[in-house]
């Protein structure tokens, strides 16, 4: 994909001109190619990012002053500014037109806030022995991959089962190398022992090809063989082998029933059903692959009070397939507006046909019904969520004399043991709870801060946050801006906090000191705001609570950063600042010599020796550790 062609905004506006005078003004310039528009504000903030297949026919569309939808009208009266990109195709607007959206989240677009990848299960071939075990992430390691699976969950209770069925090692190969006796997972029948050699590699890979198989939907073939092996071990008197054998296909049947919808129909597609209600939206999504029902997941993108459904599951399409491979079929439950446009490109990108279907009868209908049905419950529980929380924060704010419920509170915590590995934490919260891609953690970097002086960490976190926020949002325009801060400490916390606002000229912002009280017992709990006398809220006030769940939120974030940065800590070597020795030559350097010590004090010669090293770099971490002696 190439655009052709750039249009700034600035080059073709008056600065005074905005909503339909604005727009107008761009039809001069304008032909018929495809492409992708952004609409701007005054302040050049994208409020827009949509498609044409004409772009000056779809601009003229903008031009007319009636006949937009209250949300079209309000984004029309903003624009002060357009820009263009022409395409070669329609199929290439697209997908450009969904790539800007998820890097520039335009006020007026769906927005699919919840992108994250999901796991598979690879079955490793680099190895005598292959390993199966979860993965996350880009396809770069050697094997077969399964999936998507909805959750890390459905991969861990599937390997769970297929352990007990396939007797197939999860261990590391560092691991599997250094065992001179099998491990518990063989004594509980999970493992067939193949590190002591238990077993042969040519009877450890029929059970590798019987795991392929029945993760690819041939799980009948696999039972029937089982099924016959049982009954040849009874005729032969191996009942010992025979029960094993019984066992195993009885976990392989749990499997199956855990998975709920097995549809003999649908080999390998997604169901994705759409339930708006009250201008908001919910997308559930039935991952559906070897004719199993391999989880579902839901979702909640930003929508518009006025949008339809076609438009909302169009732009959900589009983004979430952005960064995922999709499926051979499609289950809708509602009709988009580009269907073969939307093919086109998905088949593009995933190298073979894609197909999308909106099913009426027959059982991919029922799949569609059942991930509506699950759609329309979810959105119902959000929705309740929703008000239960807006309820919270409404009465934070009157326990705490804020103007108005907050939008968006910041929590801060720091964490350490005796300073080592010191951490600060900021967790998010807001109307629809707990904001996790808004989480941030700041490594304490400040050397001439005492161990353990956690106020010297906290104006740190504190000096970073605000000099980037105000650097970023000077205007308060992106929402990025706290509503109210909450410091775990007392008196001397909140104090602190205020003088380093101050510093960075922010004294509007409204700061509470959570301090544990009496007896530093939960439910004991005193805030501390600065010029007023600390109080306490009611023992069993809903209020506490939340404010309890923030607290324990921050601590539980800032405690999990800690340990990782420890763990990390307690993996390192010198070896890890030499340039050119990465994670493969550190472990091929520290197998050969045995400790980062050793390596140190080894010869140039021996340093060559080891599998992987070559002179060049053998020179280098000879001359790394000779230059700090």
């Amino acid at each position: 994909m190439s655009p052709t062609d750039s249009s700034p905004a600035s080059d073709l506006r008056s600065p005074d001109v905005t909503g339909h005078a604005c727009i107008q003004g761009y039809l001069k310039t304008l032909d018929n190619s495809p492409g992708v528009y952004r609409m701007l504000d005054e302040q050049s903030r994208v409020l827009y990012v949509g498609k044409a297949r004409n772009l000056r026919a779809r601009v003229s569309n903008y031009a007319r002053p009636a006949g937009h939808s209250p949300r079209i009208a309000r984004m029309i009266r903003e624009t002060a500014s357009m820009m263009f990109l022409t395409t070669r195709t329609e199929t290439e607007a697209l997908l450009l037109e969904q790539n800007l959206i998820k890097q520039l989240k335009p006020k007026y677009n769906v927005l699919l806030r919840d992108d994250k990848s999901f796991p598979n299960i690879l079955v490793a071939k680099d190895h005598t022995y292959p390993q199966i075990k979860k993965h996350r992430g880009a396809k770069k390691e050697k094997g077969t991959y399964f999936g998507p699976f909805a959750s890390a969950g459905a991969v861990n209770r599937t390997l769970n089962q297929l352990q007990r069925v396939f007797l197939l090692r999860n261990c590391t190969d560092a691991m599997f190398e250094s065992r001179t006796r099998p491990c518990l997972l063989y004594q509980i029948k999970r493992c067939s022992g193949p590190c002591v050699d238990h077993i042969s590699p040519e009877d450890y890979a029929k059970s590798v090809r019987d795991a392929e198989q029945f993760l690819s939907g041939r799980s009948t073939r696999v039972q029937e063989e089982l099924a016959a092996q049982m009954q040849q071990a009874s005729d032969d008197m191996e009942f010992e082998r025979a029960a094993a054998l019984r066992d195993r296909i009885r976990a392989l049947t749990q499997v199956q029933t855990a998975q709920g919808i097995n549809p003999r129909g649908v080999s390998e597609a997604d169901v994705i059903a759409l339930h708006l209600e009250n201008g908001q939206a919910c997308v559930q999504v039935f991952f559906i692959r070897a004719n199993q029902n391999w989880g579902n997941r839901d979702f909640y993108p930003r929508v518009g009070a006025d949008i339809d459904e076609g438009e909302v599951l169009e732009a959900f399409l589009g983004q979430f397939y952005d960064s995922k491979d999709p499926p051979r079929q499609l289950l809708l439950s509602h009709e988009i507006e580009n269907p073969d446009l939307m093919a086109d490109a998905l088949s593009q990108k995933l190298g073979r046909k894609v197909e999308l279907l909106v099913p009426q009868r027959g059982e991919k209908a029922e799949l569609v019904d059942g991930a509506l049905r699950n759609a329309r419950e979810s959105l119902a529980r959000k929705m309740a969520e929703t008000a239960t929380q807006g309820k919270l924060l409404k009465g934070l704010a009157e326990a705490f004399a804020l103007d108005g419920p907050p939008r968006r509170i910041e929590v801060y915590d720091n964490s350490h043991i005796q300073g080592s590995n010191a951490v600060g934490a900021m967790i998010v919260a807001g109307p629809e709870g707990f904001v996790k891609n808004s989480y941030r953690k700041f490594n304490i970097r400040g050397d001439d801060l005492t161990p353990g002086d956690d106020f010297g960490m906290m104006k740190e976190v504190l000096n970073r946050r605000f000099s980037r926020l105000t650097k970023e949002d000077p205007d308060r325009q992106k929402g990025m801006w706290p509503d109210l801060l909450l410091i775990d400490g007392g008196a001397g916390q909140v104090s602190a906090v205020a003088q380093i606002m101050a510093e960075h000229g922010v004294q509007d912002i409204p700061m509470v000191g959570v301090a544990k009280g009496v007896d530093r017992d939960a439910g004991k709990e005193e805030f501390h705001r600065i010029g007023q006398r600390p109080f306490a809220l009611r023992h069993n006030d809903p209020v506490l609570y939340f404010v309890q769940r923030l607290r324990d939120e921050a601590h539980r974030f800032a405690i999990g950063t800690h340990r990782a940065k420890r763990s990390k800590a307690i993996g390192a070597t010198p070896l890890d600042e030499i340039a050119g020795v990465g994670a493969a030559r550190k472990r091929a350097l520290l197998a050969h010599f045995g400790s980062a010590k050793a390596v140190a004090r080894a010869n140039l010669a021996d340093l060559k020796a080891v599998d992987g090293v070559s002179e060049a770099l053998a020179e280098k971490i000879y001359d790394f550790f000779h230059d700090r002696a």
